[in-house]
């Protein structure tokens, strides 16, 4: 099977190889741009990257975008509504409350345990900054492997319970992979995860 992604940045990335690496590492995964690094207008952006994934024969398509504002619902039904009409039931379309960092700090205690920090730093509205610096992001060095392990090991289950949009693009994730048989596990029923 082949995973056609576009991301908004490196953190996003690695992110997504992470899940790969828990759920199915037999799926082929190609990058596309980095989102908003095209140069068109969102709607061309979409369509083109949808074109170009849709001629490397890619099976779903996913995209990680950030709301940057409360109300990601919002910006997700927008974005969502920008997508040719034909590649929507492609599409799995993640969209971060503030930022994937939220994410990726949705249980504190995590991510204070992996990176010896306190799980207060991680505990705001917008954690990218604490979490850069815990893990040692730096603009040559994006600790992209790291993020990746991170991810693949993460008590998945209670992000869930603690991040309605990272809740939202699991059930998307959940529904696409019972349509094409990749296996992935039930966070609902796996309470160590």
């Amino acid at each position: 099977m082949k995973i056609g992604f576009a991301v908004q940045g490196s953190t996003d990335r690695a992110f997504l190889h992470g899940l790969q690496r828990r759920w199915c590492r037999d799926v082929e995964l190609l990058p596309g741009p980095f989102r908003g690094s095209t140069g068109l207008s969102l709607r061309r952006e979409l369509a083109k990257i949808c074109r170009d994934f849709r001629l490397k024969g890619c099976d779903i398509l996913v995209f990680l975008s950030d709301a940057d504002v409360p109300d990601w619902r919002g910006v997700q039904r927008a974005e969502v509504g920008r997508l040719p009409q034909e590649m929507r039931g492609l599409a799995v379309y993640g969209m971060a409350d503030r930022n994937i960092e939220c994410w990726l700090c949705a249980d504190p205690h995590y991510a204070a345990q992996e990176t010896g920090r306190d799980a207060k730093e991680f505990q705001v509205d917008d954690p990218k900054g604490a979490f850069e610096a815990a893990m040692g992001i730096t603009r040559d060095d994006k600790r992209e492997e790291e993020i990746a392990q991170y991810v693949a090991k993460a008590p998945l289950a209670r992000w869930l319970e603690n991040s309605r949009s990272f809740e939202d693009f699991y059930d998307q994730l959940w529904g696409v992979s019972k349509q094409k048989g990749c296996a992935i596990e039930n966070l609902r029923e796996s309470p160590t995860s």
